[in-house]
């Protein structure tokens, strides 16, 4: 009798699981009339869109004065390189732009130059849309612009990082502070 509530037991088991795994497909019907499975992704977010923050709504960004601050002076002084400039994105976007390309290339130049062995490239947001949203637009922003560094031969050790929109690189409520954080910055290690 105990072996059948174990059978019992472990035949419950599979059956919740698959029940679980099934609640991450998506019945589908194509245009002849077949239907069929299809996998979505379990988190998906609609895409952002630009509407300007009303400045005297806003009361402050999520970090602290402290913090704030601790940011400022840690982004005028974590380049050694100044003529490394960061690279900025479009809104919602993780292409790089055209012109950044040509920044890119003049970087790469100059880390090549200045014989630069490790590189931290930290992809950013700007305040719209949630912070796991931009944590990951800023991670796809980093990882392309490493790619690029790469096809252009770069070989140093490069990594990324995304501080999404909770660590900006401006913290003022204006359209040219929200493009500035919508950027990978550099920081030579």
């Amino acid at each position: 009798m105990r072996q059948g509530r174990g059978v019992m037991a472990s035949s419950m088991f599979v059956i919740a699981v698959l029940l679980v795994q099934g609640c991450a497909v998506k019945w589908w019907a194509s245009e002849s009339g077949q239907e069929g499975p299809t996998q979505v992704e379990l988190i998906k977010e609609p895409a952002i869109k630009e509407i300007p923050p009303d400045d005297g709504l806003l009361t402050g960004w999520r970090t602290s004065p402290a913090t704030q601050s601790e940011l400022l002076s840690r982004t005028t002084t974590s380049l050694t390189h100044r003529t490394l400039s960061d690279v900025l994105f479009d809104f919602d976007q993780d292409t790089i732009p055209m012109d950044a390309m040509r920044i890119l290339d003049a970087d790469a130049k100059q880390l090549q130059q200045d014989q630069v062995a490790r590189l931290l490239l930290e992809g950013r947001g700007d305040e719209s849309g949630t912070s796991a949203y931009n944590l990951v637009l800023g991670e796809r922003r980093a990882r392309n612009v490493k790619s690029y560094l790469q096809e252009l031969g770069l070989s140093i050790d490069v990594t990324t990082t995304s501080y999404g929109k909770d660590r900006p690189l401006c913290i003022e409520h204006s359209g040219d502070c929200r493009q500035r954080n919508r950027s990978v910055h550099f920081v030579v290690q």
